[in-house]
């Protein structure tokens, strides 16, 4: 029985009705290699990106929010020029880059509130 390598890389055996079919099983195993990537690799990247891109338009003054840092606030003002103010203590308010506010911590953060 021959392993994945051995086929791969074994000469093909008997003239050019071999090679053609040799070409077509080495274009299908890549073709294959690619789609298995896309699904479990690619696919769920560009979709957690685009519920992250959704997450951060949808924030609207007085959400709870974590950044990527790990500093818990509550959005005081949503600027225009892509950043919010975040107060993380009373009086004290930062600058932040929306891009810095985590999905996934501020929903376990929100989610640990709720069931309190």
């Amino acid at each position: 029985m021959y392993n994945l390598l051995n086929v791969l890389l074994m000469a093909p055996q008997g003239g050019a009705g071999g090679q053609q079919g040799m070409g077509w099983q080495t274009m299908l195993f890549f073709g294959g290699m690619i789609l298995v990537m896309w699904l479990f690799m690619i696919r769920p990247q560009t979709k957690k990106a685009k519920q992250q891109k959704q997450f951060i338009d949808n924030l609207k003054e007085g959400d709870k929010v974590v950044t990527i840092a790990g500093i818990h606030g509550k959005v005081k003002k949503i600027n225009d020029n892509n950043t919010l103010a975040i107060e993380v203590g009373p009086g004290t308010v930062m600058t932040m880059e929306r891009s810095a506010i985590s999905m996934e911590y501020t929903a376990n953060v929100n989610k640990a509130t709720e069931t309190k």
